[in-house]
């Protein structure tokens, strides 16, 4: 893709799209274990994504997409369509996540992993693609909380490492290769550790995850010592 392809669309609103996975214990949030137990890691986890669907839901959008691995559950607001994950790999199944999600717009795509996450944030990121060929939104770990694409192209995606601490920066790298003017948003905390579980908490303390992470540690004590989670 080049910066005169990026240019098409220009002063199209931006549509909105998670990528989850149904919160079901041993397959979420595994990460949080064994501060947490899977089924309180997977509670956490579902506390993560209602508090992202209602931010994505309290932001103008034209349509609002899910796509997600397993099946919607009661924190899903009205007026978000969902659709199944497809690929392989993350790399694989973001790529697909714009595919599936493209009607003609510029698109925002997040996760389930920053609950502390507003409209306002999500506001910021669709404007920025009225301007701009992409938005990036770079996480702690240093991977990537949030990338927006004028256009999406699958190899902008495909190839790239995940998961691993270079990951953001090897994304960064490609978009700005395809030739795509960045903007970059404010860096959020990915909830993966219980650490990481008590500082997002801290930060965003009235929404449903924070009361989860309370409500965990007013039954059991203090997890953010985090003994045995993998850093």
């Amino acid at each position: 893709m080049t910066a005169a392809d990026a240019g098409a669309g220009v002063g199209l609103a931006a549509d909105l799209v998670v990528i989850a996975k149904e919160p079901v214990p041993g397959r979420v949030k595994t990460r949080l274990t064994p501060a947490y137990s899977p089924a309180e890691a997977a509670a956490l986890a579902a506390a993560a994504l209602a508090d992202t669907l209602a931010a994505v839901a309290a932001t103008p959008a034209v349509r609002r997409t899910l796509v997600l691995d397993g099946e919607p559950g009661p924190w899903l607001p009205g007026g978000v369509r969902v659709v199944r994950q497809r690929g392989g790999g993350l790399d694989e199944r973001l790529a697909a996540a714009f595919e599936d999600a493209y009607a003609g717009r510029p698109l925002v795509l997040i996760g389930m992993d920053t609950p502390q996450v507003t409209p306002a944030l999500l506001g910021r990121a669709r404007r920025a693609l009225a301007r701009r060929g992409a938005v990036f939104g770079p996480a702690a770990d240093g991977g990537f909380w949030l990338l927006g694409l004028r256009r999406p192209d699958a190899r902008l995606l495909r190839g790239v490492p995940m998961s691993r601490p270079d990951t953001g920066a090897i994304q960064f790298g490609r978009l700005r290769a395809a030739g795509l003017e960045v903007a970059v948003l404010p860096e959020l905390t990915d909830v993966d550790t219980a650490r990481d579980a008590e500082a997002v908490a801290a930060a965003a303390p009235h929404g449903r995850f924070a009361a989860a992470v309370r409500d965990l540690g007013d039954r059991t004590g203090d997890r953010s010592s985090g003994r045995g989670v993998p850093a």
